[in-house]
């Protein structure tokens, strides 16, 4: 039930210029946010590489409603890939296609994604297209595979989301393809007909969905994110990992910025490819209700710093 207060919260206007009046709640985004300029998002990116882990960078923002935001969504994406190689970071990009115009038209999102990935292979760099709600799915996919075909893994990937039950087929047809692609639990308020509605099922689900992509002969090409904080499942990927003789350049380990920080070194020092989605800008909203929604320590870390201002 409080996740799905916290959810819908996520998405009402009212709510959102509610609670981003206040100071503090600008404060505590902080723990999930790495500010709101890219200035301050590569002091992020800095530190953290200086302690072995590599980052994917997100500008936040989502359902743009004029194709000029979707233009300038694009145009900062592109001096973001800029800022990466002048700066000699290691780092790539994910992005939302609403915040492409995907909700004005799917041509309009196709070019101005075109352009960033264009660019990104211009400079060796990779772009995750992230996945939104389950009305997204279809068309994400068709978009990433259009992308996929013209570039290839080495520069564009996608998102699965483990509480769909449509993710095994999914999944299945990606592996095959050869595709990039970062599986998640899923952060979105879905309705039951659609989803897993219960977590012991959506991480069973996450497991099957791991193993079953994982390319134990290297023979597709496919290459998996396995974006999870619980050890559970960390544990078991290593595991597979080894009993299966998989080269850890097979798959990597993916995390969210200021959440389980220690364990992201951890497993930079154990050798694996440890990325962290690191989020900025002043867009912050949405990304900091859906992380509250996700785990009560993170609710309770907000509600006690509110209460101490």
């Amino acid at each position: 039930m409080l996740r799905s207060v916290l959810l819908y919260l996520s998405e009402a206007a009212w709510a959102k210029a509610l609670i981003t009046r206040f100071f503090v709640a600008r404060r505590v985004a902080r723990r999930f946010v790495a500010g709101e300029t890219l200035a301050e998002a590569v002091q992020a990116v800095r530190k953290l590489n200086a302690d072995g882990l590599t980052v994917t960078l997100d500008y936040l923002g989502e359902s743009v409603q004029s194709a000029q935001d979707a233009s300038e969504a694009a145009d900062q994406y592109i001096h973001i890939l800029d800022t990466i190689a002048s700066n000699n970071l290691r780092a790539t990009v994910s992005l939302k296609l609403t915040q492409l115009g995907l909700n004005i038209s799917e041509e309009l999102c196709l070019g101005n994604l075109r352009r960033i990935v264009e660019h990104a292979r211009e400079l060796s760099n990779h772009v995750t297209i992230d996945m939104e709600s389950h009305h997204y799915t279809d068309a994400t996919l068709r978009i990433f595979r259009e992308m996929h075909r013209s570039f290839g893994r080495a520069h564009v990937g996608t998102v699965i989301q483990a509480y769909l039950y449509r993710s095994e087929q999914d999944m299945a047809a990606l592996k095959a393809e050869g595709a990039f692609v970062r599986l998640c639990k899923g952060a979105y308020k879905e309705p039951p007909d659609v989803a897993f509605p219960r977590k012991a099922d959506v991480d069973a689900n996450f497991l099957k969905l791991m193993r079953a992509f994982i390319d134990t002969d290297g023979s597709t090409g496919a290459y998996l994110g396995v974006a999870s904080h619980d050890q559970r499942i960390i544990d078991a990927m290593r595991d597979y990992a080894t009993s299966n003789n998989i080269p850890r350049n097979r798959f990597e380990f993916q995390m969210l910025y200021g959440i389980r920080s220690d364990l992201q070194r951890k497993l930079a020092q154990e050798g694996y490819t440890m990325r962290v989605y690191v989020p900025f800008g002043t867009q912050w909203y949405p990304y900091f209700m859906r992380r509250l929604a996700e785990r009560p320590a993170n609710l309770w870390f907000f509600i006690s710093n509110f209460f101490r201002s």
